[in-house]
């Protein structure tokens, strides 16, 4: 059974299956909620992990923006998020250009990046891998003509629930409107509500398995 423990503000343990976590959730805050699927993205199967990967990766390379798109943003899959690594070698192997967040911790930005190899990449800040800034390779927002954006959690209202440092909310923001967004999540991750802010940005497309 799938089972799920939160702990309230008095630090009572309350047990939650599968299906009270979804009734209960428009109750629980931004934290407890990441503090769940924190937990369910670490406790998945390795080769589970892989295997649904492969299915999201089918679907989104099926999606009409994604086949349009000759610029694409995508994220380093980091803590059990949906991986991204064969996704982005088999888009520059279909000629996309592949871009990848370089993160300024201190401005608390995202910058996109033009990317040749994984062998680029450096430990950036948070353990997450990403190419050294190059004014060279920097992009504009408006350069991007699709947008692949991790999260904790997504709702069916397509609105997401990041990790707490608010980085993609504000670049989202920063998007032309002809940028397309997708999230790419686990069935365990897509919920029925979130909590919303109004400066949230929905995405355009949510892909799941």
């Amino acid at each position: 059974m799938y089972v799920l423990v939160i702990e309230d503000i008095k630090k009572k343990r309350i047990i939650l299956t599968r299906k009270t976590f979804i009734i209960a959730v428009k109750f629980l805050t931004k934290e407890e909620i990441r503090k769940q699927i924190r937990k369910d993205l670490r406790n998945q199967k390795e080769e589970d992990r892989l295997r649904k990967s492969l299915v999201i990766q089918e679907r989104l390379f099926a999606l009409p923006e994604f086949n349009d798109s000759k610029t694409i943003l995508f994220y380093v899959s980091f803590d059990g998020e949906v991986e991204t690594s064969g996704m982005i070698r088999q888009a520059k192997e279909l000629g996309k250009r592949i871009a990848l967040p370089n993160i300024l911790k201190k401005d608390r930005k995202i910058i996109p990046i033009l990317v040749e190899s994984f062998n680029d990449l450096e430990v950036g800040p948070y353990g997450i891998r990403q190419p050294a800034f190059d004014p060279n390779f920097r992009l504009d927002p408006g350069d991007l003509d699709l947008c692949v954006v991790p999260g904790m959690a997504f709702d069916r209202t397509l609105h997401r629930l990041g990790r707490g440092a608010g980085y993609y909310d504000r670049f989202l923001t920063t998007l032309s409107e002809k940028t397309r967004t997708v999230g790419l999540a686990f069935h365990f991750q897509v919920l029925d509500c979130l909590p919303t802010e109004e400066h949230d940005v929905p995405l355009s497309h949510l892909i799941s398995d």
